[in-house]
């Protein structure tokens, strides 16, 4: 009795596999995908350090400003060059510290604890992550302080008005989108009425003034 045609082809069909020049050929495909693509996973994972140490310096600022208003006294934020009991104030520091009082610098004593009743009262201070060393920060100044009000009051010890704080955060490696770059840097602005929000410097020229990530001129 002669065998089915379909059966056959079936077992034909179960008995053929990939043949070594395909899957060479596919290696080979996958191999070009990846170099394709490394270079916008690396311009991916650099602009999204960039938005996260961005966030995080909002969230340090907007720390500062609820504590003044909810302890109804002067509350400071400030930039660091580290963490340690050797810091200093710095408006390129890649850290960002806050404490009590108008007058009293958390610098040379960075590495203390928490605590809103030892100087230098500390409340707060940013989190140690890797993306500091990829990202690059420079403020207007280095020290701004907030009052009862959520508003920008003058400090001493270093003096700061209440002109608006601007932060820059810019990449180590790459140069940003508005002067033809790659790298999508932000801006951190904080208002002398006390609002803080973050903005994309390549929008600084836009005529529409309604743009939300327009910078200040």
């Amino acid at each position: 009795m002669r065998p089915r045609l379909s059966a056959v082809w079936a077992s034909t069909g179960r008995e053929r596999g990939m043949t070594l020049i395909e899957l060479m050929v596919a290696i080979a495909v996958l191999a070009v995908a990846l170099m394709l693509g490394i270079p916008s996973f690396g311009e991916w994972l650099r602009n999204t350090r960039i938005r996260s140490t961005a966030e995080a310096l909002q969230n340090g600022l907007q720390f500062a400003r609820t504590e003044a208003v909810r302890r109804n006294t002067q509350v400071r934020f400030q930039l660091v060059d580290s963490l340690t009991s050797s810091c200093m104030l710095s408006t390129t520091g890649s850290y960002w510290a806050v404490n009590l009082t108008a007058s009293t610098t958390p610098a040379g004593a960075c590495g203390k604890t928490v605590s809103d009743t030892t100087s230098p009262y500390l409340l707060a201070f940013s989190p140690v992550v890797s993306s500091a060393v990829v990202t690059s920060l420079t403020g207007s100044r280095s020290a701004i302080g907030f009052d009862g009000l959520g508003r920008l009051t003058t400090i001493t010890n270093p003096d700061s008005g209440v002109g608006t704080l601007t932060i820059k955060v810019t990449s180590s490696s790459a140069t940003c989108v508005a002067a033809g770059g790659t790298a999508r840097c932000l801006t951190v602005v904080v208002s002398p009425a006390g609002e803080i929000r973050m903005c994309d410097p390549s929008h600084a020229s836009t005529s529409d003034s309604t743009d939300p990530m327009s910078c200040p001129a």
